[in-house]
């Protein structure tokens, strides 16, 4: 990822000793509820259903990780190969280790993560043919695995144009893969056909379905709970306010960004995503 990479070049250039970040990962695991677990790495968060059917997974990092990966969840499960691995979108850091779980599993996703991964558009070129989603969805569909009931639902033109969340009925868990950033400003890939609009009218959509006492596994930042999504959607919704109110005022983006935001949205500043990067995503959408 970017930060990552211009963090190297820049310990580099002072020559400074440099560690693999993927090295240095360690996978571990939560258990959510029941039979669901959140994995951690190096990316974004990982899910895990235990079913009589064979594990399924939610999402699979980098390449790099695979191995580490397996072996939390032949811990918890008793076998390193998932029946299934879902991907809520086609970015590396959640389809990074298709390739290798492709041989072993069978991998989900919406049509547009198979598009944009035959595509390219991970940004390392074409995915092999094993990295690629055999089964695929226009709006949604469900598993019905050893007592679990997995349900995909998609929500278009959000942080990309090929997302979904995951619910996991009976243990009461959703998996909002990158349409949640917990308390993190987030990214939203306009490349990639994501809109600012469309993520508040995911999040505004989840937020009403949910149950109040449902988990939430967000793609990034750590366990959160429903309320946690009604923060997320109320923060772009206040901060997108200021950015609109300074544009309609004249205020280029050079100087929206120049001026900040309220301190109380400071801690949702972070590596990848700014307090500067996430005016100029708003001040964007409005062109």
């Amino acid at each position: 990822m970017k930060f990552m990479l211009l963090g190297g070049i820049a310990a580099l250039s002072l020559g400074l000793a440099v560690q693999d970040p993927f090295d240095a990962a360690k996978v571990t695991s939560t258990k959510v509820s029941g039979p669901v677990y959140m994995l951690e790495g190096y990316g974004g968060n990982i899910g895990l259903v235990l079913t009589d059917g064979g594990p399924v997974m939610i999402d699979d990092q980098f390449a790099q990780l695979e191995d580490k990966i397996r072996a939390e969840v032949e811990e918890l499960a008793g076998t390193k190969n998932p029946s299934y691995v879902l991907n809520t979108h086609f970015h590396g850091d959640h389809t990074g280790s298709n390739e290798g779980f492709g041989a072993t599993s069978i991998l989900v996703a919406h049509d547009q993560v198979r598009a944009r991964l035959l595509a390219g558009d991970r940004r390392d070129g074409p995915a092999p043919a094993s990295a690629l989603p055999v089964l695929t969805h226009a709006n949604g569909m469900t598993l019905h695995l050893g007592g679990q009931t997995v349900e995909l639902r998609h929500f278009p033109a959000a942080h990309t144009d090929g997302d979904s969340i995951v619910l996991f009925h009976e243990a009461k868990v959703v998996h909002m893969g990158d349409i949640m950033f917990n308390g993190m400003f987030p990214l939203i890939d306009r490349g990639s056909g994501g809109t600012v609009q469309g993520y508040l009218s995911a999040l505004k959509s989840i937020h009403e379905d949910l149950p109040s006492d449902w988990k939430v596994i967000p793609g990034h930042g750590p366990l959160a709970k429903r309320a946690d999504i009604k923060a997320l959607h109320d923060m772009i919704v206040a901060t997108g306010k200021i950015v609109a109110e300074r544009k309609a005022d004249g205020m280029s983006m050079k100087e929206c960004v120049a001026e900040g935001l309220p301190k109380k949205w400071d801690s949702w500043s972070w590596n990848f995503i700014s307090t500067d990067a996430w005016i100029e995503t708003l001040y964007q959408r409005l062109d």
